[in-house]
């Protein structure tokens, strides 16, 4: 006859409860150096955000142009959109404005204003994508 003790009735359910609890989720390190982790996580953080050249950042101080937080968000998704389809330098078509994107590097290397993409020819890309 099975007794109950402190809200167990054997010693398989104390040892369940107590001894066979999941590990922590942490990812497994050992014997991993750190430079291979720092560079690992450096490489994430470079796909995961789109920069601008020093160029395109005159561009849009020139020209006025800002992004939203959810632009900028759409601009990073267009870029991963050309990256899946191998397009090496994207035109991107974001509400009024146009950005040139080099997708490898993930850098717009020019942005203009609606006006401006009107009359222009763009030359030296390899596709578009529509934001």
């Amino acid at each position: 006859m099975n007794q109950m003790v402190n809200g167990f009735t054997s010693i398989e359910q104390v040892t369940n409860q107590y001894l066979n609890k999941t590990k922590s989720s942490a990812p497994k390190t050992a014997g991993t150096a750190f430079s291979d982790i720092l560079k690992n996580q450096l490489e994430v953080a470079d796909k995961q955000s789109v920069k601008f050249s020093k160029h395109a950042s005159m561009r849009l101080d020139d020209r006025n142009i800002t992004l939203s937080p959810e632009q900028s968000e759409r601009l990073e998704a267009a870029t991963a959109k050309a990256g899946e389809k191998g397009i090496q330098d994207s035109l991107v078509l974001l509400d009024s404005m146009a950005f040139i994107v080099n997708v490898p590097s993930q850098t717009v290397v020019t942005a203009m204003n609606q006006e401006e993409s009107l009359e222009k020819v763009f030359t030296n890309i390899d596709g578009a994508v529509i934001a």
